[in-house]
């Protein structure tokens, strides 16, 4: 038995979050990941476009779950330890850490993009379209924020994209099942032990406002402590925070 759900691999999609969405919407269940050598109009978190050439990866899972959804979102942090888990595997231990809320750095710069959707079923369960993007290969030019590519770091050629989905789905799984069984502390504690900018002063742009202070932590939802300048505590659910120019 394979200790991850079955991957269907396409030469080219729109979207893999937009192709997981079109079967949920028409009954699917999964779970299946979902990945595509070419995406034609990828997405990242916020409307953002998300870039795929060829020899990066693109995937979703598409799965359902019985969790609420404030608490099915929470699989964006089990997405990003897989993730981490691929650059481990690739590149040494220690050479991705994590920014809060899912953002995977290879050496200070962003490899991989998370974007996590969801949508009411009839049965009362949601659906969840898990998308994972890694530059393996290539790394974005005229972004916003500066990007790398585990090729950059890597002596040899990167893995392909779907022998690389090979590690991160069980790899995935692995992390979904401590989930859950134990809750999201678990997950909380390996996030923490990868994290970057944990203590040091953030600027955190929210929807509506712009926030600066010092990041102390994430709670046991996924909320971002931040200490304001003020000596006031912020809890930050939604947006993104940059330390240092990152």
């Amino acid at each position: 038995m394979a200790d991850h759900p079955p991957i269907e691999a396409y030469d080219s999609l729109d979207s893999t979050n937009a192709e997981a969405r079109r079967r949920a919407e028409a009954g699917e269940t999964g779970p299946v990941w979902i990945t595509a050598a070419l995406q034609t109009a990828g997405r990242g978190r916020r409307g953002r476009a998300w870039s795929t050439q060829r020899g990066n990866l693109a995937a979703t899972l598409l799965t359902v779950t019985d969790a609420p959804a404030a608490e099915a979102a929470q699989l964006s942090f089990v997405a990003a330890l897989a993730a981490c888990d691929l650059a481990d595997a690739c590149l040494g231990a220690g050479a991705a850490r994590l920014k809060w809320p899912n953002d995977v750095l290879i050496h200070g710069r962003k490899a991989v993009g998370i974007l996590v959707e969801s949508g009411a079923r009839g049965d009362g369960r949601l659906w969840l379209a898990v998308g994972i993007g890694v530059n393996l290969a290539h790394a974005p030019e005229d972004v916003e924020r500066p990007a790398s590519a585990f090729a950059d770091f890597m002596q040899g050629p990167p893995p392909q994209p779907v022998a690389a989905l090979e590690v991160m789905a069980p790899a995935f799984e692995r992390w979904r099942r401590a989930w859950v069984t134990q809750g999201f502390a678990p997950i909380a504690q390996a996030w923490t032990e990868r994290a970057m900018g944990l203590g040091e002063r953030c600027e955190a742009r929210l929807p509506s406002r712009t926030l600066s202070g010092v990041a102390e932590g994430m709670d046991s939802d996924g909320a971002l402590r931040l200490r304001l300048d003020d000596g006031g505590l912020e809890r930050v659910t939604a947006g993104d925070v940059f330390f240092g120019g990152v």
